[in-house]
């Protein structure tokens, strides 16, 4: 079986997932469909000192079929309400090469479990840290790593300025 690239409407992929899970099983074609993939992340916002926790697609508007090429599986798939067409010449489907399709599963099997974090934070801005030992103190942010998730901020602690490394989640912008 090989992975073929399907285009749907942006915003509907999960719907269009379950719509042909359902349809295929129910005209009995669930062995020549394996895999229906929508490569995503979470992501962990914070707004207003709270975690909100974001599905993130990689490729909007495109779902991944892991099929055998077959007229019945292809008809039921392409009259799908959402599915635009194959992505190929002429909208027929052209399979994923392998090393297409290998580091396209290593980016989401990778990802898996782990929540990114997407800081609001900027060098300068002024946080109240509400976690850890140095909770309820205030200070400034020196350095934001985005990669380890981690912000430098400068406390004051027994009136000298001290650099105290933190987790995203572990301060909120000062209001």
């Amino acid at each position: 079986m090989n992975w073929y690239p399907l285009r749907v409407i942006s915003g509907k992929e999960s719907k269009v997932k379950d719509n042909l899970l359902f349809e295929l099983d129910y005209q009995n074609l669930s062995d020549q469909v394996s895999d229906i993939l929508i490569p995503s992340e979470n992501i962990v916002e914070m707004k207003d000192g709270k975690k909100k926790i974001k599905n993130k697609v990689f490729f909007p508007g495109y779902v991944l079929v892991q099929m055998t090429d077959s007229k019945e599986a292809r008809h039921i798939i392409e009259n799908m309400d959402g599915v635009i067409s194959f992505v190929g010449p002429n909208g027929d489907p052209q399979a994923l090469k392998e090393d297409e399709i290998t580091r396209i599963l290593g980016e989401v099997h990778g990802r898996e479990g782990k929540e990114i974090v997407v800081a609001p934070y900027k060098v300068g801005d002024s946080v109240k840290v509400i976690d850890g030992p140095f909770a309820d103190f205030n200070g400034y942010v020196n350095e934001v790593n985005e990669e380890k998730q981690k912000v430098k901020v400068s406390v004051s602690i027994f009136g000298r300025s001290t650099p105290v490394e933190l987790d995203f989640l572990q301060v909120e912008i000062e209001k």
